[in-house]
């Protein structure tokens, strides 16, 4: 295969869930265009990610928001020197579809094919911005907690300079992932999809202390895999692991609701924000009582501070240098605080996302395929979608 000119550019391409996305990224570091179309108004009326029609929204987004990237980009497909193309974990026919598109896209143009983890892209979203602050650069090895709708995961990262960077589970969800029990509590309360902007919007006015939650605590889990690299034989995990579970406080939510007698109100709630074009958060706290507010609040509080106890906790025992949190849930206003505030008492430094690279998008998919690039980690011709795709 042939390269462009030289210049460092790669397209990435995003479509593991809800978000159609395409980014043209120089050297890995340097984003001239990160187009994403979101499919959230469709899916908020169904309270989740329906598969099949994310897979038919994506087919109809592919073309333009690849044409829209390039546009924006001022750069023509000539220029390119690589494709980049999420491979997993996600949907499978989401994944499919763009997969499909690289693929065809890298043949007809005659370029490198890279294929990436969705997971290692959020990570490499919070590397790049970093590299891009001279004053921030991370220090190694790194604890990077991954936390969204889909995932909550930590990973010990280091960069060997022969070899690129490598990951190490030590840490992820045994169940429900933050994100989804964001979205879920959400929708047990009567508001809308997806859950954590909501949440995060009124927990502001109610009470984090008002009902007290508890995680139970999770046996350790067998030995598994200890890198990412696929084609290396596994090895199994040392020490503790800091694995998650987040079903337990969903049923405790449902659990108060039932025993306040507060389904009326969530159901007069449902109804009148149903009817309201474009709701949004401040439009449900006038129909949010005091108890509510503080339900919500200390559901939040409960959570963010799990999330602390075992990103800290994993951090101390693996000797992490630095802190990097990313995913959807690290938009979270209250994550952002307490972790920033914890991570100064330990003196550890901490990087989040800029909140347009919080959620799924193409840029970090890009920039985590430069290093892929540099070290000619092509993707074969029989690349296929992976829906399970592991990350150390």
């Amino acid at each position: 295969m042939r390269s462009g000119g030289g210049s460092g550019l790669i397209l990435g391409i995003e479509s593991s869930c809800d978000e159609t996305a395409a980014a043209v990224v120089r050297g890995g570091g340097e984003v001239l265009s990160n187009v994403v179309a979101s499919q959230i108004a469709l899916h908020a009326n169904y309270g989740g990610v329906v598969p099949e029609l994310a897979s038919r929204e994506h087919l109809r987004n592919i073309v333009p928001v690849v044409h829209a990237a390039m546009t924006q980009a001022a750069v023509t497909f000539a220029d390119l020197d690589a494709i980049a193309v999420t491979e997993g974990p996600g949907l499978a026919g989401a994944l499919l579809v763009g997969i499909t598109y690289a693929k065809a896209l890298a043949l007809g143009l005659g370029k490198p094919l890279l294929a990436v983890n969705h997971l290692e892209g959020h990570i490499h979203a919070v590397l790049m911005e970093a590299r891009q602050r001279e004053d921030a650069r991370m220090p190694l090895p790194l604890l990077a907690l991954v936390v969204s709708g889909g995932h909550t995961h930590l990973y010990l990262a280091d960069e060997d300079p022969a070899t690129g960077w490598r990951y190490r589970n030590v840490g992820r969800t045994v169940d429900d992932a933050a994100g989804e029990a964001f979205d879920k509590v959400a929708k047990l309360l009567g508001l809308g999809y997806p859950g954590g902007p909501w949440i995060d919007a009124l927990a502001a006015h109610g009470n984090p202390r008002a009902v007290e939650f508890h995680f139970a605590q999770i046996k350790p889990r067998a030995p598994g895999p200890g890198i990412v690299n696929k084609k290396a034989p596994a090895t199994p995990t040392e020490g503790p692991t800091f694995d998650f579970s987040f079903s337990g406080i969903k049923t405790a939510v449902l659990r108060y609701l039932q025993t306040h007698g507060m389904s009326s109100a969530i159901e007069e709630r449902r109804k009148v924000l149903a009817e309201m074009p474009n709701a949004k958060a401040a439009d449900a706290l006038p129909l949010c009582d005091a108890q509510t507010l503080d339900l919500i609040a200390s559901f939040q509080f409960a959570v963010v501070g799990n999330l602390i106890r075992q990103t800290f906790s994993a951090a101390g025992e693996f000797a992490a240098r630095g802190i990097l949190i990313s995913g959807g849930v690290a938009a979270n206003s209250e994550l952002r605080r307490r972790f920033s505030e914890e991570a100064a008492r330990r003196n550890l430094p901490i990087a989040f996302p800029s909140l347009a690279l919080s959620t799924d998008n193409a840029a970090m998919i890009a920039a985590a395929a430069w290093p892929k690039f540099l070290a000619c980690q092509f993707a074969p011709e029989d690349l296929v979608a992976t829906p399970q795709l592991k990350l150390g």
